[in-house]
């Protein structure tokens, strides 16, 4: 019997055992390990705190969306071992592999940044873990005026629109509210606008600038007094706030590190086509946990998992693999007031105006604030659960310029 064992089951590793369980005939086994048996809808955590989804609506159980006949570790990874094949649990022993897919994603640390772990919970908070959503909704519900600041501590971040959309809905909701005269919105990031791309930092720019919303570019993050209220950059720069939402730093999982894997971020060098590390022809790396250059969203797991499971079919029947992950992420940026922005970019395209999935047709907008766009952010919750983690083809993988306004440079 031959095996394939999967590292994680959040939605990456869910997606892979559910695709390879259909694919591998008799004579494989599957196995899924992960530390616990909850799985968290994570788009959902924005939602929250401003009462568009329950917490309810965002969490299940891992099992139920593991496809019958995948054995199911609950267990934390204790070691991993490329060369002799071999994974070491914390208390379900040791698996070994003859091909491995790794999923263990990332996750904040807000002890890496002085003073922020400190203020944790108090008047800082943040939206990346489902504790942390709810305390947020809180915080929000007795904020009555001031300084809301969001602050970006470093790049890369899991889901990088999500500060944005942040801001966004937090406009909406102080109007709700009838306070958003009281209250003062600034993002502070590290990068030199509001997103990494120029066309779309333009376009994300100006709609913040008109909902009186103040970025603050080229802050890198070095301290926060939460006594003082104050965030404080390496230069000196500081920032005043009342209420601050933290993105502190996104770290890959420590056993990575410890297993003299990754980076020392935690994050696992891949080839960004292949998604496989130098030399190990039967280890692919998946979702949050790669160094590959583009965004730590679920989108980029869905695209990669094709990815996946074309390449591992050709590697089990000896068959040269010829599939090539391009980068391709699509991304829904709620700007409030049940509108929304999308967003479809790749390794070598940013992120351009036009229309998508179809030419001229849409129906929606690329980089176009519309209802319709917010009506697909909604929808995609039920795709979540019922096609994406169960392994459903949901269309190409790589990036279509169709429908795309593309940037015309001067002669």
């Amino acid at each position: 019997m031959k095996k394939l064992l999967i590292l994680g089951a959040g939605t990456a590793g869910t997606m892979m055992a559910n695709k390879m369980k259909r694919k591998l005939k008799k004579g494989w086994s599957i196995t899924i390990i992960d530390k616990d048996n909850i799985h968290d809808y994570q788009p959902g955590y924005l939602f929250v705190p401003f009462d568009i989804n329950t917490p309810e609506e965002i969490r299940r159980t891992k099992r139920e969306y593991i496809a019958s006949g995948i054995d199911f570790v609950i267990s934390e990874i204790a070691n991993i071992d490329w060369d002799k094949q071999e994974v070491t649990t914390t208390s379900a022993g040791k698996f070994t592999y003859d091909i491995l897919i790794m999923a263990t994603g990332c996750d904040i640390r807000p002890g890496e940044i002085e003073g922020l772990q400190e203020g944790w919970g108090k008047d800082i908070h943040g939206f990346y873990r489902f504790d942390d959503c709810l305390a947020l909704r809180a915080a929000l519900n007795q904020f009555t005026g001031g300084k809301l600041v969001i602050s970006i501590a470093e790049m890369p971040i899991k889901c990088p629109v999500a500060p944005l959309e942040f801001m966004f809905l937090a406009d909406w909701w102080f109007h709700q509210r009838g306070i958003r005269d009281k209250v003062e919105i600034e993002l502070v990031t590290p990068l030199s606008g509001a997103f990494t791309k120029p066309v779309a930092t333009g376009i994300l720019t100006e709609a913040a600038r008109a909902k009186n919303i103040k970025i603050t570019p080229n802050f890198a993050l070095g301290s926060v007094d939460h006594e003082k209220k104050v965030i404080e950059a390496y230069d000196g720069t500081q920032v005043g706030y009342d209420l601050l939402v933290s993105i502190p730093p996104n770290f890959g999982s420590e056993v990575m590190i410890n297993s003299g894997l990754a980076d020392p971020m935690g994050y696992i060098p891949v080839d960004k086509h292949t998604l496989q590390p130098k030399d190990r022809d039967n280890v692919w790396v998946i979702g949050d946990g790669t160094n590959v250059p583009t965004s730590k969203a679920g989108s980029v797991a869905h695209f990669e998992g094709d990815v996946l499971e074309e390449n591992i079919m050709a590697y089990v029947e000896g068959m040269t693999q010829h599939e090539r992950f391009d980068g391709h992420t699509n991304c829904f940026i709620e700007s409030g007031f049940g509108k929304a922005y999308l967003i479809d970019f790749n390794y070598e395209t940013e992120p351009l105006t036009g229309h998508f999935p179809l030419p001229s047709v849409g129906p929606l907008s690329l980089l176009g604030d519309t209802t319709m766009n917010h009506i697909g952010k909604l929808m995609f919750k039920w795709i979540y659960f019922n096609m994406l983690l169960k392994g459903a083809w949901l269309g190409p993988h790589t990036m279509n310029m169709a429908g795309k306004n593309e940037v015309r440079k001067a002669a």
